[in-house]
This record gives C-alpha cells, structure tokens and sequence, in this order.
C-alpha cells in the first residue's frame, strides 16, 4: 500500500486491496491512461462501498449511454471544470482529447465558452449549470437545450455523466489524492 504525504487515504494495488475490491481493481486497468490502477481507484478500494458505486455509475454510462463518446465526454469535462478539481480535470481532459476534441474545443469546454457547435454548447451549459448549482437548471437554460434539439431521454442522460464526475471529484477532494494522471493544459 502506498502512503502519500498529502492525501488521507493510502493507495492500495490490486495485491494488496481488500479480497472484495481486487477484481473491481483489475477491472478499471482497462480505462487508466496508466496501464494500472488510478491513485483514486487505490484509495476507492479502502470501501467497497465506495469503488461499487463508482465502478456501477462507470459502467451505467457505458453500458446503456446513447449520447455517444465524444459528448459524454465533453459533458464530464463541463462537469469536472465546474467542479473546480485538477485531477478530475486532467482525467476529463485526456478523456475528451481522446474522443476526438480538439486542444481549442477542450479549452472551450473547460472555461465555459463556445464550442462552435450550438447544440453541443446548450447541454454542455446545462450541465456545468447543474453541477454549480447542485442540481439546479434554470428555465431558460432547459428550455435551450430543449430548443437546441435535446430531448427528455437525453437530458436525463446528461445528468449520469454529471453524477460519475461529481461522485469523482467529491471523492478526490475529499480524500486529497495526489494526481498521477497528466494535467492537460487549459
């Protein structure tokens, strides 16, 4: 187990991570830019309480999500910049430029701005509006969505990429893990 002097909770490997959360462990192997358990997933294996709940909301999105790669992606970067947490930011981050966003758009999406696309835009806003505002979405900003061609099902959607980043984001600030994944530059 690794012990870092910032973060509160040490970093387990799948070796030496409670029998329940090994095969969770092995598992997330296939989404870390590192080829190996994320510091955050180490520290999520202390609870299997908790690595359940990430890896259940991880694997809803990818399992039943119809908006695609590239929006949920970009919908978890609105939400992890809203969030204001680095590493969830970097993960994010990697994540878009890996579905295809470019530096420009990954900017855009990370400070709130236009995109280019207005479709994409209106439920990008709607989820950074959420995420600052614990859930809360104006009148204005649903109906623009609405407007924008965004219908009820995906709207809904919208909102477990909002949950997974914010469940890792809380989770990351809570337990102040130490970031290993690279930091994309804004």
């Amino acid at each position: 187990m690794e012990v870092n002097e910032m973060s509160r909770i040490p970093t387990h490997t799948v070796d030496d991570a409670p029998r329940p959360c090994r095969h969770l462990l092995e598992n997330v192997i296939q989404f870390s830019p590192t080829g190996r358990p994320l510091n955050l997933h180490g520290q999520m294996a202390h609870s299997p309480a908790v690595l359940v709940a990430y890896t259940s909301l991880r694997a809803a999105t990818v399992e039943h999500g119809t908006v695609g790669p590239q929006l949920s992606a970009a919908l978890m970067l609105a939400a992890g910049s809203a969030v204001g947490n680095d590493y969830v930011v970097a993960i994010t981050g990697r994540l878009a430029r890996l579905a295809g966003w470019t530096d420009e758009h990954i900017g855009a999406l990370r400070a709130g701005t236009a995109t280019g696309d207005d479709k994409v835009d209106a439920i990008v806003g709607l989820v950074r509006e959420a995420t600052a505002n614990s859930g809360r979405v104006s009148d204005t900003t649903w109906n623009s969505a609405i407007e924008a061609g965004w219908n009820a099902e995906q709207l809904t959607e919208a909102f477990a990429y909002l949950g997974l980043t914010v469940f890792t984001a809380y989770f990351l600030n809570y337990a102040q893990t130490d970031l290993d994944v690279p930091v994309v530059a804004p």
